[in-house]
C-alpha cells in the first residue's frame, strides 16, 4: 500500500460539492488556508502566501456565481514558485531575484483562473530549479512529510508537500529533468510531465526575462489522483492531443526494469514488479526487453549535454564549456533521430513503464547536485546517472504520468507511464486504469 496522509477531496470532488452548493468558493479557501496554516510549519511547503487576495477573489466567485464554463470554479490551489503570479515575487531560489515581482500572470495562471481557480500562494524551489530537494536561502527548506529527514523531491518539491499533506487539492509544476515526476515518486502524489510544446511555459521562465520555451522544459498538473490531472490538463492545453486509450486487458506495454547506466534500487525495483505482475495477470502483454529502443546510454549522453546548453543558454556551465551553435544543431539532429526512434517503439507496444528513479526519498543533503552520490543497493551512484530515469522521456520530448503504487518501508514509492508523443490523455487514462487495478 502507498502511504497516504491525507483524505481531503480532490479538486473534481471538490469542485462538485461548490457547484452542488455543499461549499462555497469562501467556504472551500477558508479551510484550506486553515490547513495550510495548521500543518506547513512543520513542512515548509507554502513559502509565498496571499490569503488576503484569495479570499477578495474567493468572495465574488461567491457573489456572482460561475461565469460561463469553469470547472475549477471555486477550487483553491498553489502553484510553483517559478511561475509568474501578478503582484508576488519570482525569485527561484535566489536572494539575488527576491526583490522581483511580477508584473503579469504566467499564461497557466491565467489559464487557471479563467477556470475558476483561486491561487493561495506559491509553492517552494531549489534555487535554479536544479535539484531534486527544494531548499534556498529565501525560504529555507521544505521536507517531506512522510520522513522530515529526507526531500519531498525538486524541483516541484513544495508542490509535492502541499498536495501530500492535503493542503491543496491541485498544483501545477515543471519538469526538464524530472522536477514533476521525481517528487510525485518521492512524496506519493500523481504527475504528470506534458509532451514538449502542449502547454506554453509563457511565464515560467527566470526572473524578469521573457523568451521562447526551454528546450527540453515542460509545464505540467500535479494532484492527488488521476482524474485531476486530467481536468488540470484540458484546461491549459496549447494543442491538440492524439487519441491513445486502451484497456489492461490487452494493452501492450514495454517495462524497462533498469537503465544500462544504473539499476533500480531494489526497495522501488518490489512495487512495481507488483505492479507489473497484476497486469500481466489482467491480460496485458508486458515484454522486458526490446530491440526496438534506441542505444539508452547514448541517449542519456546527449540528453546531458542538451540539458546543459538549455538550462545555461549555451554560456560557460559546470565544466566551463562554451556551446557553439553547430554543437546545438548536431544535438537538434540527434533528437530527431531518437523521437523518431521512439515513434517506431510506439508502433509495437501502447505504453513504456518505468522507475521515475532508481531510489526513494534521499536524505537531506547539501552537496551541490552535480557531485552528489545517491545509494542504490548499497552502492554509490552519481546522480547523473539516476538522471536517466528521467531523461529517459524528457529527451524525445514524450509524455510521462506518475501514479504511486506502493512503499518503500514508509516512502512512496511511484510509476511512470510514458507514452507517445501528444497522448497525453492516453498515458494518464492507463494510469488511473492501474490505479484501479491496485486498489
Amino acid at each position: 500500500m502507498v502511504p497516504k496522509l491525507t483524505d481531503e477531496p480532490g479538486v473534481t470532488a471538490l469542485a462538485a460539492m461548490i457547484a452542488r452548493g455543499a461549499l462555497s468558493p469562501l467556504e472551500a479557501v477558508d479551510a484550506a488556508i486553515a490547513r495550510i496554516e495548521a500543518l506547513d510549519g512543520a513542512i515548509n511547503a507554502v513559502v509565498v502566501r496571499d490569503f488576503d487576495r484569495s479570499r477578495d477573489r474567493a468572495k465574488s466567485l461567491t457573489a456572482t456565481g460561475p461565469q460561463g464554463d469553469q470547472p475549477l470554479f471555486g477550487v483553491p490551489m498553489t502553484i510553483k514558485e517559478s511561475f509568474d503570479v501578478d503582484g508576488l515575487p519570482t525569485t527561484w531560489g535566489l536572494p539575488a531575484c527576491s526583490d522581483y515581482v511580477a508584473p503579469r500572470d504566467a499564461a497557466v495562471v491565467r489559464r487557471l483562473k479563467r477556470a475558476g481557480a483561486v491561487l493561495l500562494g506559491k509553492t517552494n524551489v531549489p534555487p535554479y530549479l536544479a535539484d531534486w530537494q527544494s531548499a534556498n536561502e529565501v525560504y529555507g527548506r521544505t521536507v517531506n512529510p512522510h520522513d522530515a529527514g529526507r526531500t519531498p523531491g525538486g524541483s516541484s518539491g513544495g508542490a509535492a508537500a502541499a498536495l501530500a499533506t492535503g493542503m491543496v487539492p491541485a498544483e501545477y509544476g515543471s519538469d526538464i529533468g524530472g522536477s514533476i515526476r521525481v517528487p510525485s515518486h518521492f512524496s506519493g502524489v500523481w504527475g504528470h510531465k506534458t509532451t514538449w510544446g502542449v502547454v506554453t511555459s509563457q511565464g515560467q521562465e527566470f526572473p524578469g526575462t521573457d523568451g521562447h520555451d526551454i528546450a527540453l522544459g515542460v509545464v505540467g498538473p500535479m494532484a492527488r489522483n488521476g482524474e485531476d490531472l486530467a481536468l488540470l490538463l484540458d484546461v491549459t492545453l496549447d494543442r491538440p492531443l492524439v487519441r491513445r486509450e486502451c484497456a489492461i486487458g490487452g494493452a501492450r506495454f514495454l517495462y524497462l526494469e533498469d537503465h544500462p547506466l544504473c539499476p533500480v534500487d531494489d526497495a522501488v525495483r518490489a512495487p512495481i514488479e507488483a505492479v507489473v505482475e497484476a497486469l500481466e495477470a489482467a491480460g496485458a502483454a508486458v515484454d522486458r526487453r526490446s530491440a526496438l529502443l534506441p542505444d539508452m546510454a547514448e541517449q542519456h549522453d546527449t540528453y546531458m549535454r542538451m540539458l546543459q546548453i538549455a538550462l545555461f543558454k549555451g554560456a560557460p556551465g559546470p565544466q566551463g564549456q562554451v556551446a557553439s551553435a553547430a554543437d546545438w544543431f548536431a544535438l537538434c539532429d540527434a533528437q530527431a533521430r531518437n523521437q523518431r526512434a521512439w515513434a517506431a517503439l510506439f508502433n509495437s507496444y501502447d505504453f513504456v513503464l518505468m522507475a521515475p528513479s532508481a531510489v526513494p526519498a534521499f536524505r537531506h543533503d547539501d552537496t551541490p547536485m552535480p557531485q552528489r552520490t545517491l545509494l542504490v543497493n548499497g552502492a554509490a551512484v552519481s546522480v547523473d546517472a539516476v538522471l536517466a530515469y528521467a531523461g529517459t522521456a524528457t529527451f524525445p520530448g514524450l509524455p510521462a504520468t506518475v501514479l504511486p503504487v506502493g512503499a518503500a518501508g514508509h516512502l512512496p514509492v511511484g510509476m511512470q507511464v510514458i507514452g507517445p508523443s501528444h497522448a497525453d490523455r492516453g498515458c494518464i487514462a492507463m494510469a488511473i486504469a492501474i490505479g484501479q487495478l491496485l486498489r
